[in-house]
C-alpha cells in the first residue's frame, strides 16, 4: 500500500473513531428535549454512514481527492458537535443551543450526502455491489432529512426581527412554549445565559458567533414581549395591570421597584438576580451600566399602592417564587394550604364579596406566595403575618427548611446559612375577603371533629376544610385541634374515593404538622401508610401535600427511620419522575430529609433516584440545586457513585461547577470529590470531563466551603498523577 493509500485509510479510521465517540455520547446524553431530539437526528444520520465507512476501511478501493477532503470536513463537523454537547449546550440558552445544534446536524447531513455521492461515483458497481447499494441507500434517506419545524420557525421570527418585521405571535408563543420559556424565571435565565455567552464571545473576537447571539437575544426580547401579552400576567382577576407597574424582567406587579443606573425601573429580586451573574449592561436599553447600585423608586411604588387601594387588592409582602431567585429555599411546606377542589363545599364564614382568590387561583397566581419561616432545626414553628388594619389574610402556613446536622461532604439547600431572599413579592386577595384564621373555640372544633367522623362525604370535605383553615395560620389552633382529637379522623380519610375530602384532609394534617408535639401524634397514629396511599393514588395536589407531610414528620430525628422504613422512598421517587414540578420539588425536598439518616441513602438508589435527579439538573427545570444537594449526599455511599456514573451525571455535576449558583457549585464539588477519591477510574471520568478549569476558578472565587472542596479534588488530582509518574521510573 503507498503512502497515500496509507493517509486516507488513517483519515477514514480518525473519523469512524470520531463517529464512535459522539454516537455514545448522544446515547448517555439526557438533557434538554429540543436539543437531544437534534443529537439524535444526527445519530441517525451516522450510524448508515459508520457501517459504509466500516466496509470502505477494509477494502481496497479507489481514492480521490475529493473523498478525503470530504472526510477530513465531516471529522471536524463531528467532533465539533461532540465538544458542544461535551460542554453541555444548556449552559448557552435553550434558543441558542438549539439553533446551534441545528445548524451542526445540517453540516453533518451535507458532508455526509457529499460521501455517499462520492462514494457512488467512485466505486465500480461490479467489485463493490453491495457497499454501492448501502451508499445510495444511505444517500436517499439524507435526502430526505428536513429541518426541524421548531428550528425553522426560529429561523423565520429571526428573518422578521432583521427586516424590522412583527414575526407572528402563534410563532413566538409556540417556540416559547416548545423550548420551556413560557414562565418569567425561564425567560430571566435564558437572557443571563445568553449575555454571559455574548460576553464571552467578545474576548474571542468572534464576530460570526456574536452576530447569531445578538440576533438571538433580540428574539427572547421580543418572546418577552409577547409573553408579557398573557391574561396571567397583563391582569389579576380581570383587573389589567398598568405597563409601567409592571416590571419588564419578571413581567408582573412591582413591589419593591428600583432604578438601574441605566435609569429603567425593575422589580429589585429580578434586577439584583441579573446583576448577581456578572451583568454590567441593562437588559432592556442594552447600555453599559456605570455602577450595580438600585435606588428604590419610591414614586412608582406610591402609585402601584394608590391603584391596588382602588381596585380592592391587598398586597402582602412575601418572597420571590423560589424557582426564579432562590431554589435552595424552596420547601414543601414553604407555600400553601393546597387547591381545594372546585367541588368542596366550605362553611363560607365571611361577609359577600365581589370577588375571591381561590387556592387553586393562589396556585397560578405569580404574587402568591406563603409567609412563615422555619425559626429552629428540626423545628417547624409558626410565625404569623398579618395584613393591613390586622386582619389576616388568606395566605396559607408555611415554612422554610433549616437543617444544620448533615454528612460534612455535604452543603445542604435547606441550612441555616441561606437565609430567605431579601426580596419580596406580591399575594393578592380582596380586601374583603377575610379568611378564619383566628382562634376559635373548643365547642366549634368538637362539632367538626364529631361531624367528620359522620358517613357524608360533603359534611366531611366541608368540615376538613374549616380544620384546614383553623390550622393553617394559628399555632394555638393547631394545638387545640389535635388535643380534641381531629387527627385520627383526618387520617382515615386518606383512604376516601372522594378527591376533595382526601385533599382537604392531607392539606390539614400538613398544617397540624407544623407543631412538633403533632408531628408525633399523627405519626404514631397511624398515619405513614395511607399517607403512602396518597402517594400512589391521589390527585397532584394531594401527592404534593402528602410528600410535604412526610417531610415534616421526617424533621424529627426519630421519624427519618420511620418515614424512611415506611416503604415512603419508592413512592416519593416516583412522585419525583413522574409528578408536577411542584410536587417534584416536594419529593426532592422529602428524600433530601431523609437521606441525613445514612440507612435511607442505599433505599434512596435502589429506588432509582438517581436517574431522575439527573434529569432535573436541566437548568429549565428549576431543580439543579436540590437535585445536586441530594446527589451530593447520595455521593457518600458505594451504591450512589456507582448510580451516578451509571447514569452520566458526571457531565452535569462538571456543568454546575461552571454555571450553578454558589451552593450548588459546593454540593456538585463535594459530589465529584466524593467519587474522585474513592475510584481512580471515577477520578478519570472527572478528569476527562475537563474539571480543572473550573475548579480552579472555584478555588479561587467560590464561597469557603467551595473552596475547600475544589482544593481537595485539586490535590487528590496531583497526587494521583505524581503516583503515575514515580510509576513510571
Amino acid at each position: 500500500m503507498d503512502g497515500g493509500s496509507k493517509m486516507d485509510r488513517r483519515n477514514i479510521g480518525g473519523l469512524l473513531n470520531s463517529i464512535s465517540r459522539l454516537l455514545h455520547l448522544v446515547a448517555c446524553h439526557t438533557g434538554k428535549a429540543a436539543v437531544t431530539n437534534e443529537f439524535k437526528c444526527i445519530a441517525g444520520m451516522l450510524k448508515p454512514l459508520k457501517c459504509i465507512l466500516d466496509e470502505a476501511f477494509g477494502s481496497p478501493f479507489p481514492w480521490d481527492e475529493r473523498l478525503v477532503i470530504a472526510i477530513e470536513e465531516l471529522d471536524m463537523a463531528v467532533n465539533e458537535a461532540r465538544d458542544f454537547l461535551e460542554k453541555g449546550p444548556y449552559r448557552l440558552g435553550k434558543i441558542y443551543s438549539l439553533t446551534r445544534s441545528s445548524d451542526m446536524a445540517s453540516s453533518i447531513c451535507n458532508s455526509a450526502m457529499r460521501i455517499c455521492q462520492l462514494f457512488s461515483d467512485l466505486l465500480p458497481s461490479y467489485s463493490f455491489p453491495s457497499l454501492l447499494s448501502a451508499t445510495q441507500q444511505c444517500m436517499r434517506e439524507l435526502k430526505c432529512r428536513e429541518r426541524d419545524g421548531l428550528s425553522e420557525m426560529i429561523v423565520v421570527a429571526q428573518k422578521d426581527l432583521n427586516n424590522n418585521l412583527v414575526p407572528s405571535v402563534e410563532n413566538i408563543l409556540k417556540i416559547a412554549e416548545s423550548v420551556g420559556l413560557a414562565s418569567n424565571g425561564e425567560l430571566l435565565m435564558e437572557s443571563i445565559a445568553l449575555e454571559k455567552e455574548r460576553l464571552r464571545l467578545e474576548t474571542k473576537h468572534n464576530p460570526e458567533s456574536l452576530d447569531m447571539i445578538n440576533q438571538m437575544i433580540q428574539l427572547v426580547l421580543h418572546i418577552r414581549y409577547s409573553v408579557a401579552k398573557l391574561e396571567k400576567y397583563s391582569s389579576i382577576n380581570g383587573v389589567v395591570i398598568p405597563p409601567h407597574f409592571r416590571c419588564p424582567l419578571s413581567l408582573q406587579l412591582m413591589l419593591d421597584p428600583v432604578i438601574l443606573a441605566s435609569g429603567q425601573t425593575f422589580e429589585r429580586s429580578f434586577i439584583q438576580k441579573w446583576l448577581d451573574n456578572g451583568l454590567r449592561i441593562c437588559p432592556m436599553t442594552r447600555q453599559n451600566i456605570q455602577h450595580t447600585e438600585l435606588v428604590s423608586n419610591y414614586t412608582v411604588k406610591a402609585l402601584i399602592s394608590t391603584w391596588c387601594e382602588e381596585n380592592n387588592f391587598m398586597l402582602l409582602e412575601s418572597r420571590i417564587c423560589d424557582e426564579i431567585v432562590s431554589p435552595f429555599m424552596a420547601s414543601p411546606l414553604q407555600r400553601r394550604e393546597s387547591s381545594a377542589r372546585s367541588n368542596a363545599k366550605p362553611i363560607n364564614r365571611a361577609q359577600p364579596q365581589k370577588f375571591e382568590i381561590s387556592d387553586v387561583d393562589r396556585e397560578e397566581n405569580p404574587y402568591y406566595t406563603s409567609h412563615l419561616q422555619m425559626q429552629s432545626t428540626y423545628s417547624l414553628d409558626r410565625r404569623s403575618s398579618s395584613t393591613r388594619s390586622g386582619s389576616n389574610s388568606s395566605v396559607i402556613s408555611s415554612i422554610d427548611v433549616l437543617a444544620s446536622k448533615f454528612d460534612d461532604q455535604l452543603s445542604s439547600p435547606f441550612s441555616k446559612d441561606v437565609g430567605p431572599s431579601p426580596s419580596s413579592n406580591f399575594s393578592c386577595t380582596n380586601s374583603s375577603n377575610i379568611t378564619r384564621d383566628d382562634s376559635t373555640t373548643s365547642s366549634d372544633v368538637e362539632k367538626l371533629v364529631e361531624e367528620l367522623k359522620g358517613p357524608n362525604p360533603d359534611t366531611q370535605a366541608t368540615c376538613a376544610y374549616e380544620l384546614r383553615l383553623l390550622s393553617k395560620n394559628n399555632a394555638e389552633n393547631r394545638v387545640l385541634i389535635a388535643k380534641l382529637g381531629a387527627i385520627r379522623p383526618l387520617i382515615s380519610l386518606l383512604h376516601s374515593e372522594y378527591t376533595d375530602v382526601q385533599e382537604n384532609a392531607v392539606t390539614a394534617l400538613l398544617n397540624l404538622s407544623i407543631n412538633n408535639e403533632n408531628k408525633a401524634l399523627i405519626a404514631e397514629g397511624g398515619a405513614l401508610q395511607p399517607l403512602i396511599y396518597v402517594l400512589e393514588s391521589g390527585t397532584p395536589v394531594a401527592k404534593e401535600n402528602a410528600a410535604a407531610t412526610l417531610f415534616s414528620l421526617s424533621t424529627l430525628e426519630e421519624y427519618k427511620v420511620k418515614v424512611g422504613g415506611s416503604g415512603a422512598i419508592p413512592a416519593l421517587v416516583e412522585l419525583l419522575r413522574t409528578g408536577t414540578l411542584r410536587g417534584r420539588k416536594d419529593a426532592a425536598t422529602a428524600l433530601f430529609n431523609l437521606s441525613i439518616h445514612h440507612e435511607n441513602k442505599a433505599r434512596i438508589v435502589q429506588a432509582g433516584a438517581v436517574r431522575y435527579l439527573i434529569e432535573l439538573m436541566d437548568p429549565g427545570t428549576g431543580m439543579v440545586d436540590k437535585s445536586v444537594a441530594l446527589l451530593a449526599n447520595l455521593s457518600t455511599i458505594h451504591e450512589g457513585r456507582l448510580a451516578i456514573v451509571h447514569e452520566g451525571g458526571i457531565p452535569f455535576l462538571v456543568e454546575t461547577l461552571e454555571t450553578g449558583t454558589q451552593r450548588g457549585k459546593e454540593n456538585a464539588a463535594s459530589a465529584l470529590l466524593q467519587l474522585s477519591i474513592n475510584s481512580t477510574k471515577f477520578c478519570s471520568l472527572v478528569l476527562q470531563e475537563g474539571a480543572v478549569p473550573p475548579l480552579i476558578a472555584l478555588s479561587q472565587f467560590g464561597t469557603p466551603r467551595a473552596k475547600e472542596k475544589a482544593q481537595q479534588i485539586l490535590g487528590h488530582f496531583r497526587s494521583q498523577r505524581e503516583n503515575i509518574v514515580r510509576k513510571a521510573r
